[in-house]
């Protein structure tokens, strides 16, 4: 059987980083090199690779729109020509970066797997060559095609990803979905998810610009000003994360605020500060003032997600009627009612 061959986009992280005086850093070439000297990736059973280093390499925390434009415009140019697509990408905005491409590709019908590692690739205890190998190898074999990551031996959907961990192994949980496969000494593969599913439509890659969203975290006492503050910059969408199932103090200056910002066509969003379950803006009262004011249930979509679609349906020429109502619809998976 001819083997697969998988396109590696390399956009930074710690994976491929170095030890300098200053901490890890990113050096150009370095991660060409130490996959070379590998003789792993090199074993027959492995698909063949081609990697892309990009340049300048990114720390993800410095990552923006712009770059997860650059990366979904990369894997659109070679879209073709590979059998399977491997993104590496530093922990810290990963769940952003995979959030952001699920929703930019549709009628995918080739795996994007985005992974990296906790400890660079050049280390003795780097958990980069396991979570590479396996991306790699399940890209070939295992073809889930939607945006995943790869951490830990787990494979997630990238829209139900989110940092849970700074410094431990299992940076990636999904809290409300299970992963679509795990890597043990077999691989498993979950029944929610199917190997080679071809879409219906053709591929497509959406665009997404830059836009202007507010997040607040609601917390016991929070003044209106701080609401007001925020939706007073030009923004055109606010994520609220309130407590419990959607609960937010019943502040009758608040509500306005909000109110007002929903009549002037702001998008409020509500999801939860809890890490798993979903938002229930019936279940008390508190949550059904912050519906009467025009509070959208974001229901257990991660905020990543919720943050990824926004852009993504805001860079779209869209009404807000129409944005208010695919907010609440599931377009890739990422969200259950």
């Amino acid at each position: 059987m001819e083997r697969k061959h998988i396109y590696i986009a390399y956009t930074g992280g710690t994976i491929g980083m170095q030890k300098s005086d200053h901490g890890y850093v990113p050096v150009a070439g370095f991660m060409q090199k130490q996959l070379a000297s590998m003789p792993e990736f090199h074993r027959s059973e492995m698909p063949e690779f081609t990697i892309n280093e990009y340049s300048p390499l990114i720390d993800s925390s410095d990552m923006t729109p712009m770059d997860w434009q650059r990366i979904a415009d990369d894997i659109k140019a070679n879209y073709d020509k590979y059998d399977g697509f491997v993104i590496l990408h530093g922990t810290d905005t990963m769940a952003y970066t995979a959030s952001a491409l699920s929703f930019m590709f549709e009628n995918l019908d080739k795996p994007v797997i985005v992974t990296g590692s906790q400890i660079p690739l050049v280390e003795l205890r780097s958990d980069g060559q396991s979570n590479l190998l396996n991306a790699l190898h399940i890209a070939a074999n295992y073809p889930i095609n939607e945006v995943t990551v790869f951490f830990n031996n787990q494979l997630i959907r990238g829209n139900r990803s989110t940092k849970a961990h700074a410094d431990g192994f299992g940076a990636f949980i999904s809290p409300n979905l299970p992963p679509l496969l795990e890597a043990g000494i077999n691989i498993s593969v979950n029944s929610i998810a199917q190997i080679d599913k071809k879409p219906e439509g053709t591929f497509k890659v959406h665009t997404i610009t830059p836009q202007p969203i507010g997040v607040i975290t609601m917390y016991p006492g929070i003044s209106p000003e701080v609401i007001r503050n925020t939706l007073r910059q030009p923004v055109n969408a606010m994520i609220l994360l309130t407590f419990g199932v959607g609960n937010a103090p019943q502040n009758k200056e608040l509500l306005e605020q909000l109110k007002a910002a929903t009549d002037r066509g702001v998008i409020v969003m509500n999801l939860t500060q809890c890490l798993s379950g979903k938002v229930n803006m019936g279940g008390y009262a508190t949550g059904c003032a912050l519906a009467d004011a025009g509070v959208l249930s974001g229901y257990d979509m991660t905020p990543e997600a919720a943050l990824a679609k926004l852009h993504y349906l805001l860079s779209q020429n869209l009404s807000t009627e129409t944005i208010r109502s695919m907010m609440q619809q599931d377009l890739r998976g990422e969200l259950t009612h």
